[in-house]
């Protein structure tokens, strides 16, 4: 159990979660004797590691006074209900459409948790320590309660001299930068967490606003040193994509995230079907999270961009319910491992670490005709990370299976920002931000943004180490 700490005398940062990785977001503020959370994300990688990980917090949950999310995906929201089963007792602040989606993405974590603990127990061998889930669907309703949703660029006290604001970051409905403004007794200082930075030009969502300037800077570095091919060009590379499967009358499974990947997905499916790309094959959802998160799309067409606003007038069915079957019931989803013919499965999870799409993979990762399609970033250590790297042979679900299936990668379909979108975003904070700190990449990746904002003439630029602590 970690002891209380004693609140610094400056205010600080200090990165607990996704430094020098990607995943499991968690960064504390600390300032007029306030304890602010900023995130509190699962960390995703192999199953034994990311438990033991998740489980512990480096502090105690009862001394956190807020929480501040900048959006829902797992990694940045989704150890909350541990953090409440620990002694959480403040509010969790978000935008409304993050809101939402918390609702959905929690709830479907806590399931998954469970069925999989079930699933592993029933084969677990004898002396092998019972599994547990993390938390458990009590443990999220307890969470929901504690939500609090603000529009963008609406100020917000959160504590004591503690002023937020969210605003738009176009990576996920709903998804923010967190700028702060804190009252300090010395004067006024302010730090902004640029959370995960959409892409300019990606369907659905509008493009980010400027990142609100101020003397620290916390930004993702997901895409140090790496470019994004044309959206466009994706596109067409994922109508080549199906056309060559079904071409060999093979399966085509897509692990993504339920999240803004499969409506991003869904999207560039039903232009490409509405152009008559794509030959006549059945396409399936195989997520109850996602049908639920397209209700939520619907439901917040105020982080539409004015394209989308315009195809849904024209096409009620843009998020595909005529072309594309949602499949929710579990016997539905067993029964698409016999599906005869051809055929397209987006299914969850994005990083291939839990949910329906391992029983996909499963049936075809042996299958040579078939397909496997990686759309977004893998973490170390995931099975998705292992396909990428096209290892011979892969475990799923305790079995080992040799790969023979085909496995493409189309990191176009991204929703971060690469490394000269960063580049851009950070340029116009020359001469009033005096400390930039990357996180949400890996070592490699946030050293090579790191140099590209040296250059620019950023002075002090770092890549924090887990636990390092800095001065706002």
């Amino acid at each position: 159990m970690p002891k209380k700490r004693k609140p610094p005398v400056e205010p600080t940062v200090t990165f607990f979660g996704a430094a020098r990785t990607v995943t499991g977001s968690m960064h504390l503020l600390e300032a007029n004797r306030q304890a602010i959370l900023l995130d509190c994300g699962l960390f995703q990688g192999s199953r034994a590691e990311s438990y033991q990980r998740n489980l512990h917090f480096p502090f105690r949950a009862k001394d956190i006074d807020a929480v501040i999310l900048s959006h829902a995906h797992i990694d940045h929201c989704g150890n909350l209900p541990n953090l409440i089963k620990n002694g959480f007792t403040g509010t969790i602040w978000c935008t409304p459409a993050t809101r939402a989606l918390v609702a959905v993405m929690l709830g479907d974590a806590a399931k998954i948790q469970e069925e999989d603990a079930n699933y592993l127990n029933k084969r677990r061998q004898k002396g092998e320590a019972k599994v547990e889930p993390l938390y458990e669907g009590p443990h999220v309703y307890r969470t929901l309660l504690r939500l609090r949703a603000v529009p963008y660029d609406t100020p917000m006290q959160i504590g004591p001299g503690i002023e937020a604001t969210f605003v738009d970051a176009g990576h996920l409905l709903g998804s923010a930068m967190i700028h702060l403004r804190l009252d300090l007794p010395e004067g006024e200082r302010s730090l902004t967490f640029t959370g995960d930075v959409g892409r300019p030009g990606m369907p659905i969502l509008r493009s980010p606003s400027p990142v609100p300037p101020a003397q620290l800077v916390i930004a993702e570095s997901t895409y140090g040193g790496h470019t994004h091919e044309a959206v466009e060009e994706t596109a067409e590379r994922l109508g080549e994509v199906v056309r060559r499967t079904v071409d060999r009358r093979g399966k085509l499974i897509i692990p993504a995230f339920s999240v803004g990947r499969t409506q991003n997905i869904v999207y560039f499916l039903h232009q490409l079907m509405s152009a008559g790309k794509l030959p006549d094959v059945p396409i399936f959802v195989d997520s109850p999270m996602s049908v639920k998160a397209t209700e939520v799309y619907r439901a917040h067409p105020e982080c539409f961009d004015q394209k989308t606003l315009e195809l849904l007038q024209r096409y009620p069915e843009l998020f595909g319910e005529q072309r594309i079957r949602y499949i929710e019931k579990q016997q539905d989803s067993v029964a698409l491992n016999s599906h005869p013919g051809p055929c397209v499965i987006l299914s969850a999870s994005g990083m291939c670490e839990g949910g329906r799409v391992l029983h996909h993979l499963k049936q075809v990762i042996e299958d040579a005709k078939s397909t496997i399609l990686i759309v977004g970033y893998q973490a170390p250590n995931t099975l998705g990370r292992r396909l990428v790297e096209q290892l011979p042979e892969v475990r799923i679900l305790g079995r080992l299976f040799q790969r023979k299936a085909e496995v493409v990668v189309l990191n176009g379909l991204s929703s971060h920002a690469d490394h000269p979108d960063m580049l851009r975003n950070l340029r116009p904070l020359l001469g009033t931000t005096e400390k930039i700190r990357l996180v949400h990449g890996e070592a490699d990746r946030a050293e090579q943004l790191a140099v590209g904002l040296r250059e620019l003439g950023f002075a002090d630029v770092a890549v924090p180490e887990p636990g390092e602590t800095v001065t706002v």
